[in-house]
């Protein structure tokens, strides 16, 4: 399709009639017999997956000469490189300059690309690398700086002591049970919920699910038959005898890409070298589509001429050879993702605090931020908002104690953030005009410090002031600030002058509201803010003993997931945190996804039956409902101030027209 609407442009055609010329009747999945495939036919094409399709052009076309040429060119140029492109991350390393093997040009993006692909560099001798950049590993660097500061009594940590973790009980209870919120890979629930279905303590395990829980894999049905053939050793002979032979470790199911490799070469017959074409072409990286069709017409030809399998035998094994289409791991990558994983859960488990402080520094990970620091309180973590005379412009932590970095503060100007930090060390804040003789700022970015609570820590004659006196004696402060510039420079700091303030009423409640509008999320817990209280008793630890009935619990929204059915209905998947903190999967069929939708962050009440599959519970959700937080105190405030105001005026209004009626009577 894309050669013949380049060449529609080439020949000057509209766009309405390159689209009609590009467009086509496509019969989606044809799969001809094996024996009466035509690969030289021209309507036959392969999509990215490896599946035939059978092109059908409009008739309409040939009836226009140019149309016609259109048609007539494209089938010269398919197959030929378009344009150049990046890869996203391949750099050679050669032995030589690359000027010795060949010339590079300089794209937009700057960066010196060579004129031919990877495919072709191997062919010469050079391999591609694919150099990644991870936060992953920037967490586990940041956690160890941080528990050299807050253990320095410690000995240090060998991070590359593989072997030690593997060995260790702590590591192996968190993956059995998958606590593995916050590390590497392992963190989301399909992944946490796939290492308790399949009881994962050891290294071989957790590589094999790393690779399992792939799209294409589990989407084939063959990670259901990988957990059944783990957790049932009876279930291990459903297997064919060869795959089992090829496949021991993950009992004859195809798990890495290699094994697409092994399937072709022993089971099918194919060379070495056809079974690599078959590998590159799953991951969608082809040399020629044509070659790729002549490998798999071998690979059903030889399986049935050959090695004698039936025709259902040979078209299941292709089928689970194509599921790994675009979405396989090579075995390596798996086990390399399962060391970092390994080093992440080892330091989750012995130093919990210091880890999650370091993945919130680094961006969190699959969850946000504020589910990591509410990982952080569930181990024993005291959360502190930002406050001007502990905080950097990271989080920190002491202790126990973990003080939110300005990083955090939406709205925060960095070089404000920074200037607070570094003229700290010429000594603590003493009060709010202190601040602003050192730190210079406009009332738009002292309101955010404020409201976030950072200045809850000055005094004014020694008492800590609430948000609402420090505004107004902030106004107060800017409006007689004497504007200085830059250059100028005093001796001595003149004294400050204390402004005496009547009590303003303050809700604790405000402070929650101030917090999610500029950190994102509170600092209390969740259910604290609803305006009714909730009748819990059936908690998440102890939803086992329902299994097979209908419930109804409540649960913080973590994440949603929509998905599609295979009809192409829409679906959800979500999971909640509760009151304890424990986790909760729910799955939201398309008629319960339509009708009871996500409706964003919050507290939910979730009624649905609870099923559950090898000791992992889920609910079926039949209904579920946000519920509503208490009302904004800061809002209804102000709305009872118009409203007060809105009753003055009416009340004026008809005082007049009294008036007035009194003044014509008489």
């Amino acid at each position: 399709r894309a050669a013949r609407r380049e060449l529609g442009k080439v020949f000057g055609l509209p766009a309405e009639e390159i689209e009609q010329i590009g467009g086509q009747i496509r019969t989606p999945h044809f799969q001809p017999k094996w024996e009466n495939r035509n690969y030289n036919d021209p309507n036959l094409s392969l999509d990215h997956k490896g599946r035939l399709h059978q092109d059908i052009p409009d008739p309409r076309l040939s009836t226009d000469h140019l149309k016609r040429l259109v048609l007539k060119y494209a089938s010269y140029i398919q197959g030929m490189p378009s344009h150049l492109s990046i890869h996203a991350c391949g750099i050679l390393i050669p032995d030589k300059p690359i000027s010795y093997y060949t010339s590079t040009f300089m794209p937009p993006k700057g960066f010196p690309t060579t004129q031919f692909s990877m495919l072709e560099a191997e062919d010469i001798g050079i391999n591609k690398f694919d150099i990644l950049s991870q936060r992953g590993l920037g967490k586990i660097k940041d956690a160890l700086t941080l528990i050299e500061e807050n253990h320095p009594d410690e000995p240090s940590i060998d991070i590359h002591d593989i072997r030690r973790f593997k060995q260790d009980a702590e590591v192996k209870k968190l993956l059995r049970n998958g606590d593995a919120i916050g590390c590497f890979y392992v963190e989301s629930p399909a992944m946490r919920m796939l290492m308790r279905k399949l009881e994962v303590d050891d290294y071989l395990g957790l590589v094999a699910a790393s690779s399992v829980i792939r799209p294409g894999v589990a989407q084939s049905g063959m990670m259901q038959q990988y957990i059944l053939r783990k957790r049932n050793p009876e279930r291990r002979k459903d297997a064919h005898p060869v795959m089992l032979d090829l496949m021991p470790e993950t009992y004859g199911v195809m798990v890495y890409q290699e094994d697409v490799i092994k399937v072709a070469h022993y089971f099918a017959g194919l060379s070495l070298g056809e079974a690599d074409v078959l590998r590159r072409g799953m991951s969608g990286k082809y040399r020629s589509r044509e070659e790729f069709q002549r490998v798999k017409e071998k690979f059903f030809s030889n399986c049935i001429e050959q090695k004698g399998y039936t025709m259902e035998l040979t078209a299941e094994i292709w089928r689970q050879t194509e599921s790994f289409a675009g979405y396989a791991f090579a075995k390596g990558h798996s086990a390399s993702y399962a060391v970092e994983s390994y080093q992440s859960l080892f330091l989750k488990a012995y130093y919990p605090l210091e880890y999650m402080v370091a993945t919130v520094n680094n961006g969190g990970g699959f969850y946000t931020r504020e589910h990591y620091i509410h990982e952080a309180r569930m181990h024993g973590g005291i959360i502190e908002a930002p406050c001007v005379q502990e905080s950097l412009h990271l989080t920190r932590i002491r202790a126990k104690m973990i003080y939110l970095g300005f990083h955090l503060v939406k709205g925060l100007d960095t070089e404000v953030a920074q200037r607070i930090v570094s003229e700290r060390e010429m000594g603590p804040y003493e009060n709010l005009a202190d601040l602003l003789d050192r730190v210079p700022m406009g009332m738009e970015q002292l309101s955010i410090l404020i409201h976030v609570g950072a200045l809850r820590n000055l005094t004014s004659n020694g008492k800590e002031r609430g948000k609402k006196e420090l505004l107004w004696e902030a106004y107060g402060i800017l409006e007689k600030k004497q504007k200085r510039h830059d250059e100028q420079m005093r001796m001595f700091r003149p004294p400050t002058k204390e402004y005496a303030l009547p009590y303003l009423d303050h809700q604790a409640v405000e402070d929650a509201f101030d917090e999610m509008e500029y950190l994102g999320f509170p600092l209390c817990h969740p259910f604290d803010l609803l305006r009714e209280p909730v009748d819990d008793h059936i908690r998440l630890h102890n939803l086992h003993e329902y299994v097979g009935q209908t419930v109804t619990v409540y649960g913080y929204l973590v994440t949603a997931k929509n998905t599609k059915t295979k009809l192409g209905d829409r679906m959800n998947f979500g999971n909640f945190v509760d009151r304890d903190g424990t986790f909760l999967d729910t799955v939201h069929f398309p008629e319960v996804a339509a009708r009871y939708p996500f409706r964003g962050k919050g507290v939910y009440a979730v009624r649905g039956k609870v099923v559950e599959e090898w000791d992992f519970q889920t609910i079926e959700v039949e209904s579920m409902l946000r519920l509503p937080y208490v009302d904004d105190p800061r809002y209804v405030e102000a709305e009872r101030e118009e409203g007060d105001k809105e009753s003055n005026r009416i009340i004026s209004e008809q005082r007049k027209r009294g008036r007035e009626k009194q003044a014509i009577v008489k």
